[in-house]
């Protein structure tokens, strides 16, 4: 799909539809006689996402005009500007109109690049393995009404490499695991590497076992299929000029998780071809973060590898030696993201990373909590707990702070070995976070839980089912706006 912006005036706009945003109780000003007309009856409301299609309206060049609810005035954000872009993109897609144009209601650099980062979200199908697609419902041209501001056009740049990678995130999520091993998700790597200028290095097993991973090992011994360590780097161009900062992202990297010999249920494990959502959240967002040229250095650090029963496999109640020194005691083999990012993180610090954030499908108990709405942040830093906020916010991604306090210590005993890879009943996403703080402090760190946002198992009018990207645009920007 083209995206560009048009400069022409709204009436002079040429394509199959243009789309205008209407206000709940707020009357459209824009082809008043039209539209006016049909907000006073009430049969448009400017609900959101209710989207009205008019034909052949007076006074417009494009061949019809679709208005496109976005709820009321005072609670329309970026996030919901993304939304409201990416469901009126789907909804003329399903009519196989080609030409799209959209009219934003402000011209700032915020609302375009909602409108640009929507509308390619909800161009994404997960059909890449259909052999029948439907060639007549394919968006050729996006354009954004914009202002003569030139700095729009590094915006619209700005923001298609941003819904780019986090559409790249969403097809590698999407690959099933005979399709992305461990060993395929390393290649992707080297291959985003090579395109867009990142130092790439892979650790195989024997190099992980030199260094002592065995908590990562430890997952990775009932799989057929090798793990990896992959390591990907962005060093500033003018590393004079660069902030004294080194940001660790870390990305849960399973490629399928069965759940061991803790085995999961059958009904859904077909989905866990996405636990390595997080892993893809970190190559996505370097592939963004070596175009878009930060002024930070930045390493995403994604240890991937399948859980599975095999003979070999680890059993509840073995023991093993992270990286750091700490024995883990494995009560259950169905937390074994938790027991990759130990060793990912504690890498990452000895790789000289100076803040750390990772993100990961970890835990279900964050979707009790949060349902599929908030991503569960926790964090030990509050200065970089704000910046990741400010960040998630700023990308329109949704966010919720949870506590990470000593007291839940009390939950992760064993008198076994130093900690336990779970912590009982209560509480569950925060002992997970708890077990993880152990192997990053003292090092500033954020952990993103996204296992109830990571996908949609039903599609909405914006964005279609399946995976969703998150994560991707909260860390760029993250990067991006570090001063």
């Amino acid at each position: 799909m083209l995206v560009s912006l048009e400069r022409r005036p709204i009436e002079n706009v040429e394509a199959d539809a243009l789309v205008i945003v209407a206000f709940e109780g707020a009357r459209p000003e824009r082809f008043a006689e039209t539209v006016g007309e049909l907000f006073d009856s009430g049969e448009i409301a400017g609900k959101p996402l209710e989207m009205t299609l008019l034909h052949r309206v007076t006074g417009m060049q494009a061949k019809r005009l679709l208005v496109a609810g976005a709820g009321k005035r005072e609670r329309f954000n970026g996030a919901e500007m993304r939304k409201l872009a990416g469901a009126a993109l789907r909804f003329l897609k399903a009519k196989s109109l080609r030409q799209i144009a959209f009219a934003p209601p402000d011209f700032d650099a915020s609302t375009i690049s909602a409108v640009i980062e929507g509308a390619i979200a909800g161009e994404y199908e997960p059909d890449r393995y259909k052999t029948e697609k439907n060639g007549n419902k394919a968006i050729e041209r996006f354009a954004v009404v914009a202002g003569d501001d030139p700095a729009l056009d590094d915006v619209l740049q700005r923001s298609r490499i941003l819904g780019e990678s986090q559409n790249f995130a969403r097809e590698m999520v999407n690959e099933p695991a005979n399709r992305l091993t461990p060993t395929l998700m390393a290649e992707r790597a080297r291959a985003v590497a090579g395109e867009f200028g990142l130092e790439c290095e892979v650790l195989d097993r024997e190099r992980m076992q030199q260094l002592g991973m065995g908590a990562l090992l430890g997952v990775a011994q009932g799989s057929a299929e090798p793990p990896a360590l992959i390591i990907l780097r962005y060093r500033p161009e003018n590393a004079a000029h660069s902030q004294p900062v080194h940001l660790g992202l870390v990305g849960k990297g399973v490629t399928f998780d069965t759940g061991g010999i803790s085995i999961k249920p059958s009904d859904g494990m077909e989905k866990m071809k996405y636990d390595m959502a997080g892993g893809a959240a970190a190559i996505a967002a370097m592939r963004a973060i070596a175009q878009l040229k930060p002024a930070v250095q930045v390493t995403a650090l994604i240890p991937a590898a399948e859980n599975m029963p095999g003979s070999r496999a680890q059993r509840p109640g073995d023991i093993v030696t992270a990286l750091s020194g700490k024995t883990i005691e494995v009560l259950n083999t169905d937390a074994e993201g938790r027991l990759l990012l130990a060793d990912a993180l504690a890498y990452a610090r000895q790789l000289g990373c100076t803040h750390l954030i990772d993100a990961a499908t970890l835990t279900g108990a964050i979707v009790v909590a949060l349902g599929h709405v908030n991503v569960g942040l926790f964090g030990s830093d509050d200065a970089l707990v704000e910046r990741v906020m400010n960040a998630a916010q700023a990308a329109g991604e949704k966010m919720w702070r949870m506590p990470v306090e000593d007291d839940y210590k009390d939950y992760l005993k064993s008198a076994f070995a130093d900690l336990p890879n779970i912590g009982g009943r209560w509480g569950g996403s925060i002992t997970a976070a708890m077990f993880l703080k152990e192997f990053a402090d003292p090092t500033p760190w954020v952990h993103l839980d996204i296992a109830g946002t990571a996908w949609l198992d039903e599609g909405k009018p914006f964005m279609a089912k399946g995976p969703t990207g998150v994560a991707v645009r909260t860390m760029v920007r993250l990067a991006m706006d570090w001063r």
